[in-house]
C-alpha cells in the first residue's frame, strides 16, 4: 500500500524479534565473505551470531553520505567511515556482474503520493540509487554462498532458478523489436548478453521504457525448485534465497538447512529465531 505497511508475520515477530531495532541484540545467521578487487569470491563462512544495529539508515542517507566526499572525510559517525569501503566492495561486485553478463533491465518503480484525505495526488518515478544496487549485490552474493555451501555439504537446497527464455517468447520479442528498428538475429544462441545488447541499443530510444518492458516479459518466470537450473538473468550457476527471512518462507527453509548442515542446532529448538 502507498501509505502503510501490513506485516506478513504476527506483530510480535515483524516489529519485534525479526526487526533490526537500533542498539538491540538480534539472533542471526551470518556469512563472512572475502572478495578480490574484481569482485571474485575468494572464500566464505557461515556462522550463528548476535548482531546489534547501530542506526536506521535509509538508502537516501547512505547515498547522500557517500556523495558528500568532504562530509565523509570530516565525519566522525560510523556511516561516513563505512561509506567508502561499502561502495568499494559494491564497485568490485558490479564489475563481476558486468563480466558475467547479468541482465541489466531497468524498469522504473513508481511511487504513489497521497494527499491528507488519502486520495492519489501524483504518481512519480522512484529514483534508483547506487545504494539500492549496493544492497542488491551484497544480497545476491550471500545467496550464492548459501547455495554453494548446501551443495558442498550435500544437503537439500531450495534453489531460486531462472531458465532460458523459450523460443516462442523470443520470436515474439523479435517481431516487436522490429517495429522499433532493433534487430534480434534469428537462429543465434540466446544469452543474457544478447538481451543486454538490445537494451544498450535502446538506451537513447524514445521508447526505452517500452523496450525494457518487452525484454522483461520475454523472460522465463523465476521459480523455486529442488532441481538446479541456474539463474539465467543473474548469470549464475547456482542461487538460493538466503536473505530477507521476514518476507519469504524459502529463506527460512534455506536457513534451517544451513543450520543442520553446520550442526548449529536442531529444528525444534533454536532454528525458529534464525
Amino acid at each position: 500500500f502507498p501509505d502503510r505497511v501490513v506485516p506478513m508475520l504476527p506483530e510480535a515477530l515483524s516489529n519485534g524479534m525479526c526487526s533490526l531495532r537500533p542498539n538491540e541484540d538480534r539472533a542471526c545467521l551470518a556469512v563472512q565473505i572475502t572478495i578480490d578487487k574484481q569482485g571474485k569470491k575468494l572464500s566464505h563462512k557461515f556462522f550463528r551470531a548476535l548482531m546489534r544495529s547501530k542506526a536506521r539508515v535509509t538508502y537516501e542517507d547512505l547515498q547522500s553520505t557517500f556523495d558528500s566526499k568532504e562530509k565523509i572525510q570530516s565525519s566522525g559517525d560510523f556511516i561516513g567511515k563505512l561509506a567508502i569501503p561499502l561502495y568499494g566492495a559494491f564497485n568490485a561486485l558490479h564489475t563481476a556482474r558486468l563480466i558475467r553478463g547479468a541482465l541489466d533491465i531497468e524498469v522504473p518503480e513508481m511511487q504513489v503520493q497521497l494527499d491528507t484525505k488519502g486520495n492519489v495526488e501524483s504518481i512519480k518515478d522512484r529514483g534508483r540509487l547506487d545504494s539500492h544496487r549496493l544492497i542488491e549485490e551484497f544480497m545476491v552474493l550471500a545467496n550464492v554462498c548459501a547455495a554453494e555451501t548446501l551443495e558442498e555439504k550435500k544437503y537439500p537446497c531450495v534453489y531460486r532458478v531462472h531458465d532460458v527464455p523459450n523460443k516462442d517468447k523470443v520470436d515474439g520479442l523479435r517481431l516487436n523489436l522490429e517495429a522499433f528498428g532493433i534487430k534480434l538475429i534469428k537462429g543465434q544462441v540466446i544469452t543474457s548478453k544478447s538481451f543486454n545488447d538490445i537494451l544498450k541499443n535502446a538506451a537513447k530510444h524514445d521508447a526505452k521504457e517500452t523496450i525494457n518492458q518487452l525484454v522483461l516479459r520475454s523472460q522465463s518466470q523465476a521459480i523455486y525448485s529442488s532441481n538446479n537450473l541456474g539463474h539465467f538473468g543473474l548469470g549464475l550457476r547456482r542461487y538460493a534465497h538466503f536473505t530477507s527471512p521476514i518476507r519469504r518462507y524459502s529463506d527460512l527453509l534455506v536457513h534451517r538447512a544451513l543450520i543442520l548442515a553446520h550442526n548449529y542446532g536442531t529444528p525444534d529448538t533454536d532454528t525458529l529465531i534464525s
